[in-house]
């Protein structure tokens, strides 16, 4: 059938609205009529051959829909149900096996590759396939043809275009908190990077009861976001040093957990060096492949001997987190919706300039 697709043509250009070819499904597959998507940082860096995904490419990854059709060996999934998409993942390694599926050992080819693992794409674009397997969804389109394990059933009666970013964005952050940090109630938290992965991370520690919450930015705007979201101190860190003042903040200790949201060398250092003894460091951000981050060993062992971890998709199992985060959102506990700025399917390239300038902490583009 002939959808309508966002495609990234050349590197670093506008993404094109064209009419591409969607296959028919195959038996583990269901079709999802998309509602919203929203725009993450890994479309930007694919658009722009950051990380190399094959072009042309229809990008997305945070897609929410109604199944439309499934395919003959689907089980758990009717036409009529709503659901949020995750990640790709194969369900049988090491990894996936204990439930730990953004570690599959064929998470980069499976995510990033662009194709199916036998070559196939479900989309073409005059007649030759183009990448359409993006985070095994290719969400900037209509309609996807996604694998059963990647639709996550969710209520009907929520709006899809707040739950979303649920699938990767939001999920990221906030997984990165409950799994990997699990912060214990009464301790010090803090983000850097307030875009919607680090205000996953925020509401998180909210919800946990970390009583001193920091946000470091410097995009002025959003530091007073997070000042209404549960914030206690902002830092702009253009005018003042994270580092000191985070432990002027915590009287000279440092914080107990802290995550990285931004992905850049120099951002992870200042996160390692606001650590309080034994503290926890999380970066999640996406670096640029070659970035080297400058560490000073001997006197991080010496001083506070940190514990630093590196994570995806917030260790999180998209099928049981996606529904946990749901209900807290329910519950006004994650209000997720406050992240949330929306645009029509033809402003998408808008929604990722705003993006890029911060002036949309979570854009997400409605069909």
């Amino acid at each position: 059938m002939n959808v309508t697709a966002a495609v990234a043509i050349e590197p670093g250009q506008p993404l094109e609205l064209r009419t591409v070819e969607l296959a028919e499904l195959r038996p583990d597959e269901v079709r999802v009529k998309l509602a919203a998507t929203g725009v993450c940082h890994a479309d930007v860096i694919a658009r722009d051959q950051v990380y190399p995904v094959p072009l042309p490419a229809v990008l997305g990854h945070e897609g929410a829909g109604v199944v439309e059709a499934v395919g003959a060996d689907v089980t758990h999934l009717a036409p009529g149900d709503h659901v949020v998409l995750g990640f790709d993942y194969c369900g049988r390694c090491e990894m996936c096996s204990v439930g730990k599926p953004s570690y599959c050992e064929q998470f980069g080819a499976r995510n990033f590759g662009g194709f199916r693992l036998d070559g196939s794409s479900p989309i073409s674009m005059e007649g030759t396939p183009i990448t359409g397997r993006f985070f095994g969804q290719s969400s900037f389109a209509t309609h996807a043809n996604v694998a059963e394990r990647l639709a996550v059933k969710v209520p009907a009666e929520l709006p899809l275009h707040v739950l979303g970013p649920l699938g990767c964005g939001v999920m990221t952050g906030a997984g990165a908190v409950f799994n990997t940090l699990a912060p214990k109630p009464g301790s010090s938290f803090a983000v850097f990077g307030t875009g919607a992965v680090g205000f996953s991370g925020l509401l998180a520690a909210k919800v946990v009861g970390c009583t001193t919450i920091i946000a470091v930015d410097v995009v002025h705007s959003k530091l007073q976001k997070a000042l209404q979201l549960g914030a206690t101190h902002i830092i702009n860190s253009s005018e003042q040093d994270p580092q000191e003042t985070i432990r002027e903040i915590t009287g000279g200790k440092g914080v107990d957990y802290a995550l990285d949201a931004v992905g850049i060398s120099a951002v992870f250092t200042q996160m390692a060096s606001s650590l309080t003894v034994r503290g926890h460091g999380v970066l999640v951000g996406a670096p640029t492949p070659g970035d080297d981050a400058r560490l000073d060993l001997g006197t991080l062992l010496n001083a506070s001997s940190p514990r630093l971890s590196l994570v995806l998709e917030g260790d999180a199992a998209p099928q049981e987190f996606i529904p946990r985060l749901i209900r807290l959102y329910q519950a006004g506990l994650f209000p997720v919706d406050e992240l949330v700025t929306s645009y029509k399917f033809e402003d998408i390239n808008t929604a990722i300039s705003d993006a890029e300038r911060g002036t949309a902490i979570k854009p997400v583009v409605t069909f």
